[in-house]
Parts: structure tokens; sequence; C-alpha cells
């Protein structure tokens, strides 16, 4: 089966684009928020990336910060914890100052990438991080905070993007409740 024809990321939903397929949280312990998403709403397993250095574009200046993310698919929807490691401004850190958990981004893939910021921009709405995710897809914030309360990610659907996303939905559906916590090394792989 392809990662496309996956039944996570099918119909019912509108046509084209995937819509919001992952709901994203500000957390301020990774590892410890993923354990408590098991272990409270039975979602998992997460797999945790090791932090990373992530450079972007926020706010038209070029910026470096320190992440630390983990994900895990609950149903059609994936859920991303991020943890910023570093104190440098960004799209995260603007809306978390004070270091509280907050819900922050609903998440969207398309294959018109170019397009779907477009879209938005001519709706008035403002890009404000956009950077290529370990160099393989780009990656976009719209700030629909004003409107919505939240951020829109947009992320370019590519091959190796959605062939994760289908091996995170598979992990899941097969999770048995064990090893709720999957750390990844840099090459993506478990440590």
């Amino acid at each position: 089966m392809s990662p496309i024809e996956h039944p996570l990321f099918q119909q019912p939903w509108p046509e084209g684009d995937y819509r919001f397929f992952q709901l994203g949280f500000l957390v301020d312990d990774v590892l410890a928020a993923a354990a408590k998403w098991a272990r409270v709403f039975g979602v998992g397993p997460f797999h945790v990336m090791p932090a990373s250095d992530q450079h972007a574009t926020y706010r038209g200046t070029q910026a470096t910060i320190t992440i630390r993310v983990a994900v895990a698919q609950t149903g059609p929807v994936q859920i991303e914890l991020i943890q910023q490691l570093c104190d440098r401004p960004s799209v995260f850190r603007e809306w978390s100052r004070d270091g509280t958990r907050a819900f922050h981004q609903l998440a969207t893939v398309t294959p018109d990438y170019d397009g779907k910021k477009a879209h938005y921009q001519e709706l008035g709405y403002e890009i404000a991080a956009e950077s290529r995710s370990s160099g393989r897809f780009r990656v976009a914030y719209v700030d629909t905070v004003a409107d919505f309360g939240f951020y829109t990610e947009v992320i370019e659907s590519t091959p190796g993007f959605l062939a994760n996303l289908s091996k995170l939905a598979r992990a899941s559906a097969a999770w048995d409740g064990t090893d709720p916590l999957r750390l990844l090394g840099p090459d993506g792989r478990a440590q």
C-alpha cells in the first residue's frame, strides 16, 4: 500500500489537500508530556526526535532555534508536542513567552505548497515563519491567531513525508500500550 493510500489519510475529508491532520502543542518537557498523553489519553507510541537546530525565516529575519519534537497518531489525527530548548525568538516563543503549555497549531499537508501559502496571503494572513524540515520538505506557519486563536501550519507533501506519516500511523494502530516513548536517533531510527 502506498503512503497516500493509507486509510488514515484519505476521505471523507474534502477533496484536495489533507485537511488538518495534526494538532500541535507547546510543552515544557517533551518526554514528560508524551508520557502523560499516553497515560491519560492512551495515545502512542510517541516517536521522540532528538534535539535539533531548526533554521527558519521568522518574521522576515533568518533565525535558528533548538527544538525537540514528539509525534504520535491517534486515529486520523497526529499529535505533535514541541519543546523549544533555547530562548531565541521564534513562532513558538512568541506564543508561549512564560513557558506555559499551550495549543499552538493545526497542520495541513498540501502538494501545492506555494499555492496554499499564496491562498492564505491573498486572504491577508502573514507567513510568520518558514523552514525546510531536515532539508526535505517545506513548512510554513501562517499567522491566523487573531481570527482563530492558533497558527495554521502548511506542510509540503513529499513522498518521504507521506511515507513517514504512514509509518507512524501503522505503529499507532498496532500499539499495545507498551513502550510509549520511542527515542529516535539523528537518522530517524529507534535507538
